[in-house]
């Protein structure tokens, strides 16, 4: 399936919008429709931090578990997911530009059961719109949060 990308400038700090998406707390804050968080490591933030995930989609709970396997900081994140016979491996990076900074989120899936190869690509549409509406909620956290 071809990769997924998103990109919003956003007026906030870097240190803030990094804060934001690589904080599973923060993370949650700006993306309202993630209705709960559980831990699964000791730690709660940096490589190695595993939690579960559960938020609606399309009116549905969904839960997935989600490990952080790559954290630089004021630069980028990576999360991991195993769920449904799919990888979904995501990068969040941020860079400055003069008062604002660039988010951009990349998203691999990569199916490996044949039913997931077979209905990955009929539901990348909800998929697309899935990661729209959590960059739009980043930026409207981060620019509303930092006035």
């Amino acid at each position: 399936m071809k990769r997924i990308r998103s990109l919003r400038t956003i007026a906030a700090s870097v240190d803030f919008v990094f804060l934001t998406i690589s904080d599973v707390r923060n993370f949650r804050n700006a993306v309202t429709h993630i209705t709960q968080v559980d831990f699964l490591s000791e730690q709660k933030f940096g490589v190695g931090t595993r939690f579960r995930e559960t938020r609606l989609m399309n009116g549905r709970e969904q839960t997935v578990e989600i490990e952080i396997a790559e954290l630089v900081h004021n630069d980028r994140v990576r999360m991991v997911s195993n769920a449904g016979g799919t990888i979904w491996d995501t990068m969040f990076s941020v860079s400055e530009d003069t008062s604002k900074v660039a988010l951009e989120m990349t998203m691999q899936i990569k199916p490996y059961r044949l039913m997931s190869k077979l209905i990955t690509p009929l539901i990348r549409g909800l998929v697309v719109k899935g990661v729209e509406a959590d960059m739009d909620a980043v930026m409207a956290y981060c620019e509303s949060t930092c006035e």
